[in-house]
């Protein structure tokens, strides 16, 4: 069976570096990344991550509640084929071995089309997507293609235009045209207004050539990401549809809620995490616990169960759901996600149980030869454990703990076997392989173990 990603390494990759202690950049990456975690393998040191969203210096950890902070000298920015570091030493020690893990999401050149319609609200105003909100502000981000259509009969006599002042030439202001097109006319098929973002443009606005008042802001950061209006919150994404990743931010109404987050496929799996409070657990959704349970990254306890964290509510192709819980939706809080849908030979999340036996545990058939994996239990108690390829291969010993700022161990009892095609649980372990226990896990790979031609990859 064919599919898309013939390439791994295009959307997911590896990569070591030795620290210096002072500027440098990591190169080798093989794409400008939007997510990076760091993690020092031989240092009690934190895990540290940074994505385009929140910006490279906005520094969070994966092994504590920490709320997020400025990080002058981690991650200072994203590049094309890898990132700068400052001489922070969680990221850069001298002589250090370190190991980065970067994911592509929408790229430097992101694209969305927005359904306009113009409604009634304290006068005519603009609405996006059929939002709860009208003339909301933007976040069209530089290098991005955005689309407005403005097909539907209600644009009838109402051009949407830009402008770098309020309310555009109502507001005493003219029309921005810099990398904007029009076509056709408004409430008509084909009528559109599209932009695309220049770099170091303005803060725009958007108006009706015709009539005063009914636009509203538009950001222009650089963030690869923009507005989203599928949830009943609205979101700011950055999604690969390819790859089935996107990151999301949003803000907390303390009530159940729904949040876009553009994969157009289910997310299994949604990584969430309060960014202004210092005392909240990041929070895993898994499609093997379901959605009446939450873990916590940053810890070895077993999940919880409680429907204020998912809203006991399955993902959709369009948005994910969050209950009452302050630790996913604090009202006014800032939190970002990580969601991820399964990408048949590239990425698979799923379950399985431990047998206990020494030398012939679980095969997990994964379709795809491994470049990463993470792995938890959920039975019980039990650090998360992550192996990748690059470290070592085979029966895999060197392993890190999201969950604590421990140096990375090359105990053999952890046997698990990296393959072509998946990967295999070597030795009766309560981490990976105790007899009856059940164990979650994410996966990404180098290769599907064949290509879309059906020319099967070589093993390991």
């Amino acid at each position: 069976m064919a599919w898309t990603i013939n390439n791994g390494k295009l959307y997911f990759n590896t990569k070591l570096y030795t620290g210096n202690n002072s500027t440098q950049s990591i190169t080798g990456v093989g794409f400008q990344p939007d997510w990076v975690w760091v993690k020092q393998r031989g240092g009690t040191t934190n895990h540290k991550t940074s994505d385009i969203v929140r910006g490279a210096t906005k520094a969070l950890q994966p092994n504590d509640v920490d709320a997020e902070a400025t990080d002058s000298n981690g991650i200072t920015a994203f590049n094309s084929d890898g990132f700068s570091l400052g001489a922070g030493g969680d990221y850069n020690s001298s002589s250090a071995s370190q190991v980065s893990w970067n994911w592509l999401a929408a790229g430097t050149a992101p694209s969305n089309t927005y359904i306009v319609k113009v409604v009634s609200d304290g006068g005519n105003k603009y609405r996006f997507d059929n939002f709860g909100a009208s003339a909301v502000t933007l976040e069209i981000s530089e290098g991005g293609t955005f689309t407005f259509d403005q097909s539907d009969s209600s644009n009838n006599g109402h051009p949407l235009r830009f402008s770098t002042t309020s309310n555009g030439t109502h507001g005493g202001g003219s029309e921005y045209t810099t990398g904007v097109t029009t076509n056709g006319t408004p409430g008509q098929a084909g009528a559109y207004t599209r932009i695309t973002v220049a770099a170091s443009a303005p803060t725009l606005y958007y108006y009706c050539t015709q009539h005063s008042g009914m636009g509203g802001q538009a950001n222009t950061p650089v963030t690869n990401s923009f507005s989203n209006f599928a949830g009943t919150i609205q979101s700011n994404i950055s999604p690969n549809t390819t790859s089935g990743f996107s990151i999301v931010s949003y803000t907390g109404t303390g009530s159940n809620a729904t949040i876009g987050h553009g994969l157009g496929s289910v997310p299994k799996m949604i990584i969430v995490k309060d960014r202004d409070n210092g005392s909240y657990s990041w929070h895993v959704y898994h499609v093997g616990i379901g959605n009446t349970k939450t873990n916590y990254l940053d810890s070895t306890s077993a999940p919880d169960t409680g429907s204020t964290y998912w809203n006991n509510t399955t993902p959709t192709s369009s948005v994910f759901s969050v209950g009452s819980s302050v630790t996913t939706n604090k009202s006014g809080d800032k939190f970002i996600a990580y969601c991820f849908a399964e990408k048949q030979g590239y990425s698979k999340f799923g379950s399985y149980t431990g047998n206990g036996n020494d030398g012939d545990g679980p095969f997990i058939y994964t379709g795809f030869k491994l470049a990463f994996v993470i792995i938890k239990k959920t039975s019980a108690t039990g650090n998360w454990i992550l192996l990748d390829s690059k470290r070592s291969n085979n029966v895999n010993q060197s392993k890190l703990f999201p969950d604590t700022s421990g140096a990375e161990n090359t105990d053999t009892g952890n046997g698990v076997d990296l393959l072509s095609n998946g990967f295999k649980c070597r030795r009766n372990n309560g981490e990976t392989n105790e007899g009856g226990a059940s164990y979650i896990y994410m996966a990404f790979a180098e290769n599907p173990f064949t290509s879309s031609a059906g020319t099967p990859v070589t093993a390991r």
